[in-house]
């Protein structure tokens, strides 16, 4: 039987990653399992292990490639933005994207307890908080502040999204969550 080329193998390891997104995200990291994700993604549990090692390690790819997700919707939605309106169409962009798909379940509940605090951090100071701290740069906020009012948003903005991704289908909370960010957001860069 011939070997797979790499554009084959590379989907493969794309199916089983799209795959496992949407049972970490139906199931959470404890239930889902890996036997079930081979089976869905029509390849054996080898060829899972093959690709990501360990169910952790899928796990954390998992949480990378929705972290990379995220933070294309946010510079996606930033692109023709003003300094002035970049910080709320990005908090924006992300509000959506976290509470859309797999994101809020991998990368809000479980990806904390799985990947461990310090990745964890690692990961969202690469993607969305980066974004965030530019947008805040950008906002004029003045540098001794930048970092804390940084964290601070981040904090805030993670806590909505998860309240507003316990209410996936109410367009009513959906419209609320983002009437509040403009409230926070207006706290720290008063639209001119």
């Amino acid at each position: 039987m011939p070997r797979a080329s790499a554009v084959d193998a590379a989907e493969t390891a794309r199916r089983i990653l799209e795959t496992a997104a949407s049972h970490f995200a139906a199931q959470g990291y404890g239930a889902a399992s890996v036997d079930e994700i081979a089976s869905a993604s029509a390849v054996t549990r080898g060829a899972v292990y093959h690709h990501y090692t360990s169910k952790p390690l899928l796990f954390a790819a998992v949480a990378a490639e929705q972290q990379r997700i995220v933070a294309d919707a946010i510079i996606t939605a930033t692109a023709d933005s003003t300094p002035d309106t970049a910080l709320r169409d990005g908090s924006h962009a992300f509000l959506d994207a976290i509470t859309r798909g797999a994101a809020s379940r991998v990368l809000l509940v479980d990806g904390p307890a799985v990947l461990g605090w310090e990745e964890w951090r690692r990961l969202d100071g690469e993607g969305p908080e980066q974004e965030l701290r530019n947008g805040v740069r950008e906002a004029g906020v003045a540098p001794a502040l930048l970092g804390p009012l940084t964290a601070a948003l981040s904090g805030a903005m993670n806590e909505l999204a998860l309240w507003l991704a316990a209410r996936p289908d109410d367009d009513d909370a959906r419209s609320d969550a983002h009437a509040a960010l403009d409230r926070l957001l207006n706290a720290v860069a008063p639209r001119s």
